[in-house]
């Protein structure tokens, strides 16, 4: 399986992703002192505690890295469906279910793993200038970065498995821009804010969508035996 994995990245050179990555953290990190600096400047204080700033963060880096996942799935699997380039993996000697079992894999992990790295960045750097520069009318406390480590935590995982949903609908017709439009307006949907009020705020609706999310990773898994793949 992690042989397959490891495979899999360097056959698509994924390490362009992990420096995609470090490109959006700085994007991300960069827009939120925008809006810190845009504040002061017009005397309209955006975020009036540090509460509301790490969620604002934290709700970026998800939303980014669900999208990220949509690209990882149309490159690894409905890319590989469309080409017809699949059909070469599916000669080797290996279960059909391990190769697809270890591309979502690698979605999974690596969106999960970059959420929690890019919220720790990101939440640390402006964190710390604010600290200095008095940024927020408010003090940072250790039980307030521990209450939203373990959220981050939480919400990393629904992320993780949200982000395999467009699977589902880039696998209709192989479609690359449905894969991504879908991951798109799931991002739109869980995290737009509307007086105050998100959809994220109710944590079963990330959550059910994570699992409706496992539940499709599962079925693309267990019928990829039945699909039939036109040369």
């Amino acid at each position: 399986m992690f042989k397959l994995m490891k495979l899999e990245m360097k056959k698509f050179k994924l390490g362009s992703y992990s420096v995609n990555a470090v490109i959006a953290n700085f994007v991300i990190l960069g827009f939120i002192f925008l809006i810190a600096y845009i504040s002061k400047v017009e005397g309209d204080q955006d975020f009036v505690n540090y509460q509301e700033v790490l969620t604002v963060i934290d709700s970026f880096v998800r939303g980014t890295f669900i999208i990220f996942a949509a690209t990882l799935i149309a490159k690894l699997i409905i890319g590989e469906f469309k080409n017809k380039t699949i059909t070469t993996l599916f000669m080797y000697p290996i279960s059909r279910k391990k190769i697809i079992m270890a591309k979502l894999a690698i979605v999974f992990i690596f969106t999960f793993t970059w959420i929690i790295i890019s919220n720790l960045f990101i939440t640390s750097v402006y964190c710390l200038v604010s600290v200095n520069y008095q940024l927020i009318p408010d003090t940072l406390t250790a039980s307030l970065l521990q209450e939203h480590g373990v959220s981050v935590l939480m919400y990393a995982v629904a992320a993780s498995g949200m982000s395999l949903i467009p699977l589902y609908f880039g696998m209709k017709k192989y479609s690359i821009p449905t894969t991504i439009i879908t991951s798109i307006l799931i991002v739109v949907l869980v995290t737009s804010n509307n007086g105050g009020f998100s959809l994220n705020d109710i944590f079963v609706i990330p959550l059910s969508l994570a699992l409706i999310g496992l539940v499709i990773a599962y079925l693309a898994i267990r019928n990829i035996d039945k699909i039939d793949i036109k040369v």
